[in-house]
């Protein structure tokens, strides 16, 4: 059999947590534990992916299982680093005239219509993720909802505003019923330029 890889380990990244409109520290710091639980599970199964691929167990129904739980783990790791990096406390402002205001309005119309239906594919009922993205072919702006972590993203698409609308984003602040306030508390501490920085 061949040696297993040597597997390089992702690092969970830090984020302020605190100072943040309608986001408590505590809400905050009980979400990075999850964040960080992504990212541990994304190294274990990296590596026993990596082992069992040695040991020529891949097809295995050990093997296929864990193969298809890695996305999810992986995606969760990502998305939450989107998330995260595109909120700072107190937010800023969308300026008039800069390029994801234009590009904006270009797509929706109108910076409204976009957040009525950014927002809108946040309220929809379940768990996941809103994400406006761009497609890197046409740089056309759209909103998606993505389920889980992994189900739902459009192919080769870029994340340049994610959302996290899974209950554990908002429940110690709010309750389930109140995913609304939640989502005008995400909009009150976005960080468009880091967000305006994706786009292509």
């Amino acid at each position: 059999m061949s040696p297993a890889v040597a597997v390089k380990d992702y690092e969970a990244k830090t984020f302020p947590s605190e100072g943040f409109e309608g986001l408590s520290k505590e809400q905050l710091e009980q979400h990075f534990k999850l964040y960080q639980g992504y990212v541990a599970n994304t190294n274990k199964l990296n590596n026993t992916l990596a082992q069992q691929l040695a040991e020529g167990k891949e097809g295995t129904p050990e093997y296929n299982e864990q193969k298809r739980r890695f996305g999810f783990e992986y995606s969760g790791m990502r998305l939450h680093e989107y998330y995260f990096g595109n909120l700072k406390p107190q937010g800023s402002q969308l300026a008039a005239g800069s390029a994801l205001r234009r590009k904006i309005e270009e797509d929706f119309g109108s910076y409204d219509l976009w957040q009525r239906d950014f927002k809108a594919t946040g309220l929809m009922r379940g768990i996941g993720w809103a994400i406006l993205y761009q497609d890197p072919m046409t740089k056309r702006l759209q909103n998606f909802w993505v389920s889980d972590h992994e189900n739902g993203h459009p192919a080769g698409f870029l994340p340049i505003l994610v959302m996290d609308v899974w209950e554990h984003a908002f429940t110690v602040d709010y309750k389930p019923t109140e995913k609304a306030k939640y989502i005008e508390a995400f909009f009150n501490n976005i960080d468009w330029p880091a967000t305006e920085a994706r786009l292509v």
